[in-house]
């Protein structure tokens, strides 16, 4: 008899990868956050790729309507975990659709290792195409344009905000879309948001080797990247390294402006770094911004918060400066 599959991958207990390619899927969410109730925004899923059963939750803000922003929220979690049904992401999108005055739109994607990357920048991409037909009042979007109907959705002033992997496929769209917007016309794309950016090297940074986070550990990142990587890649990847040898070329694309968000205690906070200098080197127009003795995930985890309150403040100005610039 053959031996029996074993277990080549374990990710905190939550996710295992075995011999044969099966994985397990803990039924437990790896991180418990309390939904906090928002009764300032609505919420209604809608399907947006049938064949592969991906929906997307769309919130609309009660308190004001014309004129309004879309935000994409594109969740965090090593591209192996998260949802728009989980509560932390749950909060994050009700946190900014109220206090940005903006629909947010949060897609999910198919997640590593069944599915590995490109498939979620792929997804993302696709989400993109269905917010074309929801402009272009398209059958397949009729719903949701019912539903938004009277809300004055300003689909020509949209923002991608992506956390941790979100970010990193936030800058993968903004390389893939490039002096193509018109590919997703009559919506617009005017920014990108990275909060706390998943990106990845073979080389070790400084913050990579410094002292583990409470939720957050080298280890958990290695793991993530050889979930989430095509078989065999390595960390200088493109789709991991955006500045490694086999990179993409990007310096000539019109990428639109950028706001870069780091903790001063996370180990992607190099990363991020690097990622803000090197664009700037480019030519490209990137803000920055590190909120001291905080870790990854900061608002992620509590969007309700003092520091979730300053963290809007600087996406709003970011928002308000771009679209008072393209006029």
């Amino acid at each position: 008899m053959g031996q029996a599959p074993h277990v080549v991958e374990d990710c905190m207990g939550f996710l295992q990868l075995y011999s044969d390619g099966s994985v397990y899927r803990s039924s437990d969410l790896p991180i418990h956050i309390p939904l906090v109730p928002n009764d300032l925004v609505l919420y209604k899923d809608f399907t947006y790729d049938v064949e592969n059963n991906l929906l997307l939750r769309v919130y609309k803000p009660l308190t004001v309507t014309g004129n309004l922003p879309v935000v994409y929220y594109i969740h965090g979690g090593g591209f192996c975990f998260g949802s728009r049904e989980w509560p932390a992401c749950q909060n994050c999108c009700t946190r900014l659709a109220s206090g940005l005055g903006a629909v947010v739109v949060s897609p999910d994607y198919r997640l590593a290792p069944e599915h590995r990357l490109p498939d979620a920048i792929d997804d993302v991409y696709e989400s993109l195409v269905w917010m074309r037909d929801l402009a272009g009042a398209e059958d397949r979007c009729r719903d949701a344009a019912e539903w938004l109907d009277g809300c004055g959705v300003d689909f020509g002033s949209v923002f991608v905000l992506g956390d941790s992997s979100g970010g990193n496929i936030a800058h993968h769209l903004a390389v893939r879309m490039g002096n193509k917007l018109r590919e997703v016309g009559p919506v617009r794309i005017r920014g990108y948001v990275l909060l706390g950016p998943f990106f990845g090297g073979v080389v070790r940074t400084k913050s990579e080797e410094g002292p583990p986070e409470a939720m957050l550990n080298l280890d958990i990142l290695d793991s993530f990247w050889r979930l989430s990587l095509p078989p065999g890649e390595t960390r200088d990847h493109p789709l991991a390294n955006p500045f490694g040898l086999a990179s993409l070329e990007f310096e000539s694309l019109s990428l639109g402006p950028f706001l870069v968000i780091a903790a001063g205690n996370e180990l992607l906070k190099d990363r991020a770094e690097e990622y803000v200098w090197r664009m700037k080197e480019m030519g490209k127009d990137v803000e920055y911004v590190v909120y001291e003795g905080k870790e990854h995930g900061f608002f992620t985890n509590e969007p309700y918060s003092e520091i979730g309150d300053r963290v809007v403040q600087a996406v709003e100005k970011f928002l308000r400066t771009t679209l008072e610039s393209a006029k």
